[in-house]
């Protein structure tokens, strides 16, 4: 975690603080200047050394706030934020993972029965206190219930956007080592998954003790967990990070057994015993003289062991990608010749088709975007603010008059920044709960691009989600459809709608199912994509970005993608910006 980032956190439990004891306007603005903070380029320690006024530099950050972070950078600790945690000594950042239990739910529910942490707010559900709470109800009590395992399991796991940065940091920092050969992720966070258990870290040396050494001095670990002659762990950035050891000539089996699945490698190791060979960490070995193979792990003549790519070669297979392998058909579309799919890669975008401004609740200008995309080097770049309408708060989004106009700011914006880049007008309108969009249908049909999003009504039954979204596809002037389940990975489980008949919908109306690449949402998910791509819809891989840096996280949305088997064709913003013009005129 950077110090902006972790600067950041601080400003954002200070506005849930703030809110939970009954503070209006300043919740707020700490939130925003929290938001500049974490986007702002220049370190946040280096301008606190600098003084109050270098910091009040960053947009949103009065000199209030910038004083606060000023003395945290100073003493460790910001006073009033340590009065507020006394005055409120719950943990906010559990309760409120519950969903529908914000900070003044917190507030309230501690003033009433001193409620601190999850395991006295459901106790305090299962009695039934809260509903005798002013303001509560059973219907709310009932609600809060429902949705603590899903916040107690959420806080087992970490998102694999907080995990992968503390991956890359520290395969990074093995890579440089003299003493280490090789250097890759494994485990689930290999395969992309959306969350993920402990970092996995794999290392070829023949020098062991060196390597654990320099890693438990990683200069990112706050704490050391273990450490062994082959293997150590470490914790970073709230995040376990665990090291294996190996020797060279095993490195390529070890990275194919710990990257799993377990059902994958199942699969695998069950291919391997047909043909008189045994798969482990180990290598692959020959056991067809071998009076018992189970005698030991490296029993046998190796034949493969090295790369990974040698494994699956030796078992006549092509190496399957990592974010397929959880056993869903792509061992036998291995064993079959040129059977897997071209899985599309981040390169492959020509641009993004869903992005915010500062026109609703974005932190930088349709210029400053514009510019961002270009210097990515996309072809095409789409503008889609939020409309007004549900779940839409803090009056951030557009009505009718407000995208009018801003069609015209779009055109001036095109012509300061003057880049060879194609600039949709577009907006990102809301499905109402039974599937209406709220922008009138004369406005939709002047925008280069709709994307149509769910944003209230989360909680609604299968059935009516599912009737909801079929008709938002089906509309005239929608082409994509946004964030289909309104997911917040660890947050919210959002709608669950049936799938097979969504996407079947967006199929034959030709809106695409989009892969929201916002690492908190990731929606719609690899089992949704692959739906998708079976139902002949299109894809189309967006970062919902609301700064120029978001717009990074596009590699996690084309990974999800690849976990639902996409090729580049499936990708509509892989496609020309001609073709993708094609697409939305259709």
């Amino acid at each position: 975690m950077s110090r902006n980032d972790e600067v950041a956190a601080l400003l954002e439990e200070f506005a849930d603080r703030l809110e939970a004891t009954g503070v209006e306007y300043k919740p707020t603005a700490y939130r925003r200047a929290a938001e500049n903070v974490r986007e702002h380029t220049a370190p946040i320690e280096n301008l606190a050394g600098e003084g109050e006024d270098a910091v009040a530099e960053i947009d949103r950050v009065g000199d209030a706030i910038a004083s606060k972070i000023v003395e945290y950078f100073e003493t460790g600790s910001i006073e009033e934020l340590e009065e507020l945690r006394s005055e409120l000594p719950a943990d906010i950042e559990a309760l409120t993972a519950v969903e529908g239990v914000g900070p003044k739910t917190v507030g309230s529910l501690y003033e009433a029965l001193e409620i601190t942490t999850l395991d006295e707010l459901e106790e305090a559900a299962e009695t039934e206190k809260i509903r005798e709470v002013s303001g509560f109800g059973a219907k709310t009590e009932e609600n809060i219930l429902d949705n603590i395992p899903f916040a107690r399991e959420a806080r087992k796991r970490t998102r694999l956007g907080d995990a992968r940065p503390v991956a890359d940091a520290a395969l990074s920092y093995l890579a440089d080592l003299d003493a280490v050969a090789e250097a890759e992720v494994c485990g689930s966070i290999r395969r992309w998954k959306d969350t993920i258990g402990d970092v996995d870290l794999l290392v070829a040396s023949d020098a062991r003790e060196p390597v654990v050494e320099a890693f438990t001095d990683w200069p990112e670990a706050d704490a050391t967990i273990e450490a062994g002659t082959g293997k150590a762990s470490v914790r970073a950035s709230g995040t376990r990070v665990d090291l294996r050891i190996v020797d060279g000539d095993e490195f390529g089996s070890a990275l194919q057994y710990f990257t799993g699945s377990r059902a994958h490698n199942v699969a695998v190791r069950n291919r391997a015993i047909d043909r008189d060979l045994k798969l482990n960490e180990y290598g692959l070995f020959d056991v067809s003289d071998v009076d018992d193979p189970d005698a030991g792990q490296r029993v046998g003549e190796r034949v493969a062991g090295a790369t990974e790519d040698g494994v699956y070669e030796a078992l006549d297979m092509e190496s399957v990608p990592p974010e397929l392998r959880e056993n869903n058909g792509e061992v036998s579309a291995a064993a079959a010749e040129s059977n897997l799919p071209g899985l599309v890669e981040t390169a492959d975008l020509r641009g993004d088709l869903h992005t915010h401004t500062d026109w609703s609740d974005g932190g930088f200008s349709i210029a400053e975007m514009i510019e961002a995309a270009a210097e990515r080097g996309y072809d095409v770049h789409a503008v889609t603010d939020h409309a007004a309408g549900p779940g839409i708060f803090g009056n951030t989004g557009l009505d009718e008059t407000e995208i009018a106009e801003q069609a015209e700011a779009v055109d001036e914006a095109v012509d300061v920044v003057d880049a060879d880049i194609e600039v949709l007008h577009g907006i990102e309108a809301n499905i109402d709960a039974e599937g209406a969009i709220t922008t009138d249908d004369e406005t939709l049909a002047d925008l280069d691009i709709v994307v149509a999003s769910p944003h209230s009504a989360l909680g609604q039954d299968s059935d009516a989600a599912t009737e909801r979204l079929i008709r938002a596809v089906e509309h005239p002037h929608v082409d994509v459809l946004g964030h289909p389940t309104g997911r917040i990975i660890n947050s919210r489980p959002g709608i669950a709608p049936d799938v097979d008949a969504v996407v079947e919908a967006a199929a034959a109306a030709d809106t695409a199912i989009e892969v929201n690449a916002n690492p908190a949402r990731l929606d719609a998910d690899g089992d949704a994509v692959r739906a998708a791509i079976d139902a002949g819809a299109t894809i189309a891989v967006d970062t919902d970005a609301h700064a120029p840096r978001e717009l990074d996280n596009a590699r996690y949305g084309v990974h999800t993608a690849r976990r639902g088997w996409a090729e580049t064709a499936d990708v509509l913003n892989a496609r020309s910006h001609e073709e993708i013009r094609a697409f939305l005129d259709a």
